[in-house]
């Protein structure tokens, strides 16, 4: 309604000064000269030759009065033709004087056109610049008005749509029912308030299925650990050869089980944010004892290791470490070769197994979550364990890299040294 009432205003002043221009355009700018006046003027002057020095106008007309010489016997107005030439060039009216049937002189009317077009000129720019700068008055108004009504308010409905985009759902959005946005404000915010809700939903559901899977992993290691250790016991007792490889296969599956469970258990915790990775010093000599309790079939060759003072887990390293000799037995089913050196400020442990490795396209990706090579298709496996030891590496400032050895994979383990960026 506002803007039609605008769109009117604008319309009538345009109509307005229009209808100035075109009379501007076709008025008559010349001026006629009273005939009653004109010819009164000219008696009164002819009447009063004799004695033209005391003359007076009696008309109010302009005249300039000139003997046959074309000298000045009478003027109204000091301004006024003062020859035939010029009078003829200013386009003013010129008369004979007769007195007794002769000539004595000639009476120069002045021409007032040029006056009459210059107020008139006057008048129209008047109206036109009146016009034209109500116009913008109206103009200014309506966009002060568009400002408030339009402009802000859009403005408003675009930073909500940026903070809902980034996950921001608490703040409602202000609604005024006022402008022209009122009822998609209104719409907005309801979107809001629903997203929030569920999203909530979506958390507390997220929530529920971590906790049912880091329970059941957690319910899983009690019958898992009593099978190992009643194959444990049942391996010593028994003399009988092949009953002891039974037994150690058991133990050995049940080892592997185990691990599954642990990496489950702990991505699960990751991601409820319950897992701590608190780093200390501790000294390299105890990275060898980590390397031959993770070396579960002895297939390993280790090497001695640089006396250092390391920043880690000793938790968490030796997880990294069972998955990495987990995953070398697993897959590639071949002996392990172990190397540890000093790498500027950091202690750097690489393991390689002799399975031919992975493919190139694979690699960067083999530390994702339950990602697997392609090598593993008939193996049991969930994908987890290389990417929580490369978790458990970064929250200790250090690095899991995983490259192709000579023979197969080789996974090095970095370990800051203390001092060097841990925490």
């Amino acid at each position: 309604m506002k803007g039609r009432t605008f769109l009117t205003g604008i319309l009538c002043i345009l109509v307005v000064e229009i209808a100035a221009f075109i009379l501007f355009s076709i008025g008559d700018m010349e001026s006629t000269q009273d005939a009653v006046l004109v010819n009164e003027a000219l008696k009164s002057v002819e009447a009063d030759w004799n004695t033209i020095e005391e003359h007076e106008d009696r008309t109010g007309l302009d005249y300039t009065v000139l003997d046959m010489d074309g000298t000045v016997l009478y003027k109204t107005r000091a301004s006024l033709s003062e020859s035939i030439n010029k009078a003829v060039i200013h386009r003013d009216t010129i008369l004979d004087i007769q007195v007794d049937d002769f000539i004595v002189g000639k009476m120069i009317i002045y021409n007032g056109s040029e006056q009459i077009f210059r107020a008139w000129r006057g008048k129209m720019t008047v109206i036109l610049v009146s016009g034209v700068l109500l116009q913008g008055v109206v103009c200014a108004i309506y966009l002060i008005y568009l400002n408030r009504v339009v402009i802000k308010p859009f403005q408003k409905l675009k930073g909500f749509a940026e903070r809902i985009a980034g996950g921001n759902l608490d703040i409602p959005l202000e609604m005024d029912r006022q402008n022209l946005f009122g009822v998609f404000t209104e719409s907005f915010d309801l979107m809001r308030s629903e997203l929030k809700k569920a999203r909530r939903a979506e958390a507390e559901a997220n929530e529920s299925k971590k906790e049912l899977v880091a329970k059941l992993s957690h319910d899983i290691k009690t019958p898992v650990a009593s099978i190992k250790a009643a194959s444990e016991v049942g391996m010593a007792l028994t003399d009988n050869e092949r009953l002891r490889d039974n037994y150690a296969q058991i133990i050995r599956k049940a080892d592997q089980i185990n691990t599954l469970i642990s990496n489950l258990f702990t991505a699960t915790l990751e991601e409820l944010r319950q897992l701590s990775v608190i780093t200390e010093d501790m000294e390299s000599r105890e990275i060898r004892r980590m390397l031959e309790n993770a070396d579960y079939l002895r297939r390993a060759v280790l090497p001695d290791v640089p006396e250092c003072i390391l920043s880690a887990d000793r938790l968490r390293l030796q997880q990294v470490f069972d998955n990495i000799f987990a995953n070398a037995y697993k897959y590639a089913g071949t002996d392990v070769n172990a190397a540890v050196y000093r790498e500027g400020g950091r202690l750097a442990v690489s393991i390689e197994d002799h399975g031919g490795g992975i493919s190139a396209e694979e690699l960067p990706l083999i530390k994702e979550k339950f990602r697997r090579g392609s090598n593993a298709k008939n193996i049991e496996g969930a994908g987890l364990g290389l990417y929580i030891s490369d978790y458990f590496m970064k929250e200790m400032h250090g690095e899991l890299a995983i490259e192709n050895g000579t023979d197969g994979l080789k996974v090095t383990v970095v370990i800051p040294l203390s001092g060097h960026g841990g925490k």
